[in-house]
Parts: structure tokens; sequence; C-alpha cells
């Protein structure tokens, strides 16, 4: 599985509002400037986080967006979902041989797991100076 940009930028933007959560609307224009992203990129994945429940928008001078639950309540499973659609590792899982369709469910439901017991808290709580093995990155 893959995610795209939809997910690894809409997981960027998220992180951002969880980060600022409390403190009033940000603006996808401060979010694009301070990330180094596209702000219409960000206006195009704000639309179906708004519309799955998952941010609000806030109209007026001082408007912007605002995470509508609180973040431990947002899942990252729930991001992705709602930018990349289900979690599959290949598709037509169900015309494989039964020994590659039990790996292939697998690796679903393990990647399901990580996604969706991995809060959008526990990101923004992420120390990014904090160093990564660099096996993780070639796995």
């Amino acid at each position: 599985m893959k995610i795209s940009t939809k997910g690894r930028y809409g997981l960027t933007l998220m992180i951002h509002l969880a980060k600022c959560h409390g403190k009033g609307p940000t603006s996808l224009k401060q979010i694009a400037k301070e990330n180094q992203l596209s702000e219409h990129y960000l206006e195009q994945l704000a639309s179906p986080l708004r519309n799955a429940g998952l941010i609000r928008s806030i109209r007026g001078a001082y408007g912007g967006y605002v995470l509508a639950k609180e973040p431990m309540d947002i899942k990252a499973g729930d991001i992705i979902r709602v930018l990349e659609g289900p979690i599959t590792p290949v598709e037509g899982i169900e015309d494989e041989e039964p020994a590659k369709q039990a790996l292939w469910l697998r690796i679903r439901d393990a990647v399901k797991d990580v996604l969706d017991t991995t809060t959008l808290k526990d990101l923004a709580e992420h120390n990014d100076d904090e160093p990564q093995d660099a096996y993780m990155f070639y796995i």
C-alpha cells in the first residue's frame, strides 16, 4: 500500500491543526507557508475532511480551520480513509488463492491496526527532533 500526497499532505494539515488546537482558527495560507505546501492543494484536501466532520471552517477576517473533534478522538485511519479510500494492500483479493488471500488480509489488518490506534494527538506530540531508525524507511 502506498499513501499518495493526498494522504501525506492531509496528515500534515491535520497535525498542524492539532498543534494549534484551542488557539483559534488557522488559515490554509499559514499552514501552506509553514509546511512549504501548495495552498490550492490544501484547499482541495480540506473539503473532504470538512465533509467527513473532521474539520470545521470559520468565516471572516480571522477565520480559517479548526478540528471538529478533540485530537485524541481523531485517528490517522480516519484521515487516510477520507483522502485515500479503503485500506487494501492489493486489488482483487477475492480472486487470489487462499494462501495469498490470507497474507494480504493479515497485511491489511496490520496496517489498519497501526492507523486506527494512532491518534492525531499522538502525531502532534511526536518530537520532530527524535532520530528515526534508518531501517524503518526501507521496510
